[in-house]
């Protein structure tokens, strides 16, 4: 599940790269939810998450996992961070997806499908 803060153009491009799964968070009609909301969506469905709001799910930088969305979760999908500048356009977006597609996800979406 792609964040809202992150281009539909990227859920397009998961999809010409195999991952027709990926959908994005306006695409299911959640525009607009806080984080806090979005994360019982994400878990109860599975969800590898990708945001560029990373300190929100994962906590600060210096102590990941010491706070966030995902702080008390034991298990979950995944969390793809596509971290950049405030203004990162969609080419910044797509370029860091690109990298990522082939490694985070691919590398979430196995170890997921190895633990059913």
């Amino acid at each position: 599940m792609i964040d809202e803060c992150l281009s539909p153009e990227l859920t397009k491009i998961a999809h010409e790269k195999g991952h027709g799964e990926a959908n994005h968070v306006v695409w299911l009609g959640l525009a607009g939810l806080k984080d806090w909301e979005l994360k019982p969506v994400i878990l109860d469905g599975d969800w590898t998450f990708v945001t560029k709001n990373s300190v929100d799910f994962r906590g600060p930088k210096d102590n990941p996992g010491a706070k966030g969305q995902y702080a008390d979760v034991v298990i979950h999908a995944g969390l793809v961070c596509l971290n950049g500048p405030p203004s990162m356009d969609l080419d910044m977006q797509v370029e860091l997806s690109s990298r990522r597609w082939s490694s985070s996800i691919t590398m979430a979406i196995l170890s997921i499908k190895s633990s059913k």
